[in-house]
């Protein structure tokens, strides 16, 4: 189904990795744009950290990112957060950049299950210690 915004399709197997996530299955997926369709780029197996998460984005391209967060609330509860992060560092293409900001809040309707979102044009905007916070 293309959106009629930007004729962005969804491919089905974004849809699928991400219902595994949800299981469990992966600690992250990353999402590019290829040609007229959003698919998957890269799944992060649950063993991997947020480290290995931002160690595998560009630094140059944007993406779309959904990242399962553990983490121990104040009152020492542990939880888990689903995170989707729009990344668009400042170093990417115009047009790219574009695309991605016209195509992510129909991409992002799509994954049913996102808790938080945050918007990274820089490393520092998404550091461990603000996703946290973002969680909490």
């Amino acid at each position: 189904m293309a959106n009629a915004a930007s004729g962005m399709a969804v491919e089905d197997n974004c849809k699928l990795k991400f219902m595994e996530l949800k299981k469990r299955t992966y600690r992250f997926i990353i999402f590019r744009i290829d040609g007229q369709q959003v698919v998957v780029e890269k799944l992060g197996n649950p063993q991997e950290t947020y480290d290995d998460f931002t160690n595998s984005l560009p630094a140059d391209e944007c993406r779309y990112a959904v990242f399962d967060l553990d983490f121990t609330t104040n009152e020492n509860c542990q939880k888990s957060k689903i995170f989707f992060i729009a990344w668009s560092p400042d170093s990417s293409r115009v047009r790219m950049k574009m695309v991605y900001a016209s195509s992510k809040d129909r991409f992002k309707r799509s994954l049913d299950g996102i808790q938080v979102e945050l918007q990274a044009t820089d490393p520092s905007e998404m550091s461990f210690d603000i996703v946290k916070s973002r969680a909490l």
